[in-house]
């Protein structure tokens, strides 16, 4: 279960409770369930922190949010330091394709939280856009943006 992911190598606790897997969230400060998808979560969050500068304490984990009278979790929401939205994360297992249908997935929960950045990955393959605020134009991303870099833009 603990494959490779296309993101630099990051340490995590991990124990075994009944037979299942637990990984210590740092972020969190708390044991979460280990599932393929949690491990790709888990991977972008630290990559986030540790590799592009965002601050833990700006990040939320399965954010609630209602998509046509339906409760949604959004897997990762980062905020500005003004708690407005600022990106957006879309998590699959490794096994899971990114498909149109997943990119839809997260532009349906984007138009609900409005953050100007999204990401889908799947671990092994990562799409990032800009949405700019002003008009109606996605720019795809070669990488993820700097925290800093991100507010630079605002």
């Amino acid at each position: 279960m603990l494959e490779t992911l296309n993101f630099p190598q990051y340490t995590f606790s991990v124990q075994w409770r009944k037979g299942r897997p637990y990984l210590f969230d740092p972020l969190r400060q708390r044991w979460v369930r280990l599932t393929p998808e949690e491990w790709v979560r888990q991977h972008l969050a630290q990559h986030l922190v540790q590799a592009l500068g965002y601050p833990a304490a700006l990040i939320a984990f399965e954010a609630a949010l209602t998509d046509q009278n339906r409760s949604r979790r959004a897997d990762l929401i980062v905020y500005d330091r003004q708690g407005r939205p600022l990106l957006l994360a879309e998590c699959k297992a490794p096994s899971v394709p990114i498909t149109q249908a997943v990119v839809e997935q997260a532009g349906r929960y984007n138009r609900i939280v409005g953050a100007p950045y999204l990401v889908v990955t799947n671990g092994h393959v990562h799409y990032a856009w800009y949405i700019d605020p002003t008009s109606p134009s996605i720019t795809p991303l070669a990488q993820l943006p700097t925290f800093a870099a991100m507010l630079q833009g605002d």
